[in-house]
């Protein structure tokens, strides 16, 4: 298998939990570089790969691919000098600040014949994967409401500062925001219709931190919810349908697994607790039934394996340029919303 060179921009929590262990354990993937500012980590994990002192020195060297792991006000910038260097790209979610960088990294990426992509990894979640299947399979039926929720109980202001500054990328529509979002358009496509309210409730705050969106499709409708102040939470996913419901906790365990340090596997990875099943309640052959309902596993791996495919294949994008154009739209939409206290109509 041809391998593809690849160089991370970072390699703080990001770089070293959700992108460097699955490069290593992927054989059509080798990690050769990061860029590191301050603290050079990478070697302490990964010796044989290069710690950069600036993003130039990287681009120069015979790398296929970058992933723009930086913070979000960066990622245009970033990802356009990577793009006009000739290389594939990755960029974290979310995609970029605003629509228009969106649509000019894409047609950027087009000129250029390179593969642009978004890592938005939570379609690749246990319980996504548990939803989407319930969804796909018509179990409930037609769908009349659904809600997700990105909750957390977290009053304090997160110490890596560029979260914290008011700034293009900053607050949590964008972080927490982008996933939810993504998940909506991908199981529901793009609405009609939005309204939404945004604020911000923590003490010092001075970036979003609560979001509550309403999408309406001409048959039903998706509320997205996420928030900081949420000691007690509510089921992450909730389908009602036309002969039954699926209610789901957030229960993947990826992320939680990577940060302890467990090496991630092709198979046999990505294994929610039982405990953490879905509730199934519905209708099947003329029988009401009140299940929990085995959740799927959930493997990032499946994110970089299709997009090794999309790049040397030319098989689709796993999650493509357009997929981030559709979220930073919904997000843009949500902003003006909010600001003008009234429901925004989309054009498709």
């Amino acid at each position: 298998m041809q391998q593809l060179k690849t160089g991370l921009l970072s390699y703080g929590m990001s770089g070293k939990v959700f992108h460097a262990p699955f490069l290593a354990l992927h054989p059509g993937f080798e990690l050769v570089s990061v860029w590191e500012r301050s603290s050079k980590n990478v070697q302490n994990d990964y010796p044989q790969v290069k710690s950069c002192d600036s993003l130039e020195e990287l681009l120069s060297s015979d790398v296929d691919l970058i992933i723009v792991n930086t913070p979000v006000y960066t990622h245009f910038e970033y990802a356009k000098k990577a793009i006009l260097a000739g290389k594939h790209v990755v960029v974290e979610k979310a995609f970029t600040a605003t629509v228009a960088e969106a649509e000019e990294l894409h047609e950027l990426a087009i000129r250029k014949k390179v593969t642009l992509s978004v890592f938005q990894n939570r379609r690749w979640d246990s319980d996504f994967k548990t939803v989407e299947d319930i969804y796909r399979k018509n179990i409930i039926g037609d769908i009349v409401e659904a809600e997700i929720h990105f909750d957390r109980y977290n009053p304090k202001l997160s110490p890596k500062q560029h979260k914290e500054v008011a700034n293009s990328g900053s607050g949590v529509l964008r972080d927490l925001g982008s996933h939810i979002i993504d998940q909506a358009l991908y199981l529901f496509g793009f609405p009609d219709e939005l309204f939404a309210d945004i604020r911000i409730t923590r003490e010092e705050s001075v970036v979003d931190d609560w979001f509550d969106i309403t999408l309406f499709y001409p048959k039903f409708r998706v509320r997205l919810k996420a928030g900081f102040f949420v000691r007690e939470p509510l089921p992450s996913y909730v389908l009602h349908g036309k002969i039954g419901s699926f209610i789901k906790s957030r229960g993947d365990v990826q992320e939680d697994d990577l940060k302890a340090g467990k090496i991630p596997m092709v198979n046999d990875w990505g294994k929610e607790p039982q405990y953490k099943s879905g509730v199934l309640h519905t209708e099947i052959e003329g029988v009401v039934v009140r299940e929990n309902m085995p959740t799927i596993p959930g493997n990032y791996y499946d994110y970089f394996d299709q997009l090794y495919q999309s790049i040397k294949k030319k098989s689709p994008v796993p999650v493509s340029a357009e997929d981030g154009i559709k979220t930073m739209r919904i997000i843009e939409a949500a902003e003006l919303s909010n600001k003008e206290k009234k429901t925004i109509k989309l054009w498709s």
